[in-house]
């Protein structure tokens, strides 16, 4: 086939695990490296996240006294996903997250601090890394465009998104681009698939994550799984497809999100009754989206009060909540009590450790006044299956084998929480974005 031009690496998607390819690629000396992105517009889902790196073994964790590795991080990891199968992807990910967030820092100045007040189910110990004011994933995006813009070896080509993949003789050689109203080929030594997932395409959710749909969706618009469906259509395997990120803490008369950290700073769940009904800080934010949505009406009401508010205030989510008019705040719990129709006495029971059920055990702390409170519901962010990959991001073939010329990360590639939503980590998502593209990158220079 004639290309109408060629290029060293090819990647499509220009979001986290896009952007750190093409850096990594640039560094390690590929002398050509062009980003196709479907719409900087729309965002990525990257940019709207809380922007939570998670990584064992980090500077900042040794000067907070923290014992972490990478290893430890790969174990806590597994075992909330059960997923042995992915044991050797989790270890290389987990290897290379301590290195790209202080590479984060170092090269590209984010100014990272390790997030000892977001505790998260399933972390034996404070891992999550931010950034100082914890302006969200839009900052990250920001530095690391800043930074391929910089960059004499990379191209991103902003709104055109790629259509297809060109293969020859059972190995990728390129891909096909929407340019300037017509359809390109571009030749390219490597392609890598770094899209984001299905989530925004109605008719995959059915076919391979049936409990998403109808689901609050907080993520973007372009997550249409259109690299995936190529993948397959090469002869790739994939894997979790049933798998997605899914959030028990959306506000769906505003569309955002409260502080995951709100349960590990007191806040309790109620039903529709007052009652609490979940032991909410043994849950990942995911799996509490499923039980939140087991109750009636699938919605529950989130309360909690002064103490927890100064503390999850320190999070772009919960100031984008407040914005939004999101929650409400009560003088005490008869006013609340009243004002959402509820028995005074059930809900006093609820927050203010009284209840003690065996199941639930008692709420963290008795909550005082002034109380806050707002209705949410199970929604999902992202998906995270994906077509298979080995440790270094190769593409597997179902047949067995890799598929010359292909890589994939983020998005595009299986996720590492399992196959279902109960499995996620928090932090999983960046991980897998992030650690793909650290790892694919650093192969694509000139001497692969």
């Amino acid at each position: 086939m004639t290309f109408d031009y060629d290029v060293d690496v090819a990647v499509v998607g220009g979001g986290a695990c896009g952007m750190m390819t093409a850096l990594r690629a640039a560094e390690a000396g590929a002398p050509s490296v062009a980003i196709f992105e479907k719409s900087t517009r729309q965002g990525c889902n990257t940019q709207f996240s809380s922007a939570s790196l998670a990584a064992g073994g980090t500077r900042w964790q040794a000067e907070a006294g923290i014992d972490d590795s990478p290893q430890r991080h790969a174990a806590d990891i597994l075992s909330v996903s059960g997923d042995r199968s992915s044991a050797d992807i989790v270890d290389a990910l987990c290897a290379a997250a301590p290195c790209y967030v202080e590479w984060f820092a170092d090269c590209l100045g984010h100014p990272v601090e390790l997030g000892a007040d977001m505790p998260r189910a399933g972390q034996s110990v404070p891992r999550l890394h931010t950034d100082r004011g914890r302006q969200g994933g839009g900052r990250l995006v920001e530095l690391l465009r800043g930074a391929v813009e910089r960059s004499e070896r990379i191209a991103f080509v902003d709104n055109t998104p790629a259509t297809g993949l060109v293969e020859s003789r059972s190995s990728v050689t390129g891909i096909t681009v929407a340019e300037q109203g017509g359809t390109r080929h571009v030749g390219a030594g490597s392609v890598v698939l770094a899209a984001d997932g299905f989530g925004a395409n109605q008719e995959m959710l059915a076919a391979y994550c049936p409990d998403a749909v109808g689901r609050v969706y907080g993520g973007v618009s372009t997550s249409t799984g259109d690299a995936i469906s190529w993948g397959i259509g090469a002869g790739a395997a994939v894997s979790n497809m049933t798998a997605f990120l899914g959030h028990g803490l959306m506000v769906p008369s505003t569309g955002t999100r409260l502080n995951p950290a709100l349960p590990f700073l007191g806040g309790v769940l109620v039903d529709s009754s007052g009652k609490r009904f979940v032991d909410e800080s043994a849950q990942g934010y995911s799996k509490l989206g499923s039980i939140v949505l087991r109750q009636t009406g699938g919605r529950a009401l989130m309360i909690w009060d002064r103490q927890a508010m100064e503390a999850a205030m320190n999070s772009e989510l919960m100031r984008e909540s407040k914005g939004a008019g999101a929650f409400r705040s009560f003088d005490d719990v008869q006013a609340l009590a009243t004002a959402m129709s509820m028995d005074h006495a059930t809900v006093a029971a609820s927050v203010g450790g009284e209840l003690s059920e065996s199941a639930l055990g008692p709420p963290l702390r008795a909550l005082e006044g002034p109380l806050f409170a707002a209705w949410v519901t199970g929604g999902i962010l992202t998906t995270q299956g994906g077509l298979t990959v080995d440790p270094h991001g190769r593409v597997l073939l179902a047949s067995g084998g890799a598929l010359p010329g292909l890589f994939a990360g983020g998005g595009s590639a299986a996720g590492i929480s399992g196959p279902s939503c109960d499995g996620y980590s928090s932090g999983n998502g960046l991980l897998s974005a992030f650690g793909f593209g650290w790892i694919i990158g650093a192969q694509l220079g000139p001497h692969r």
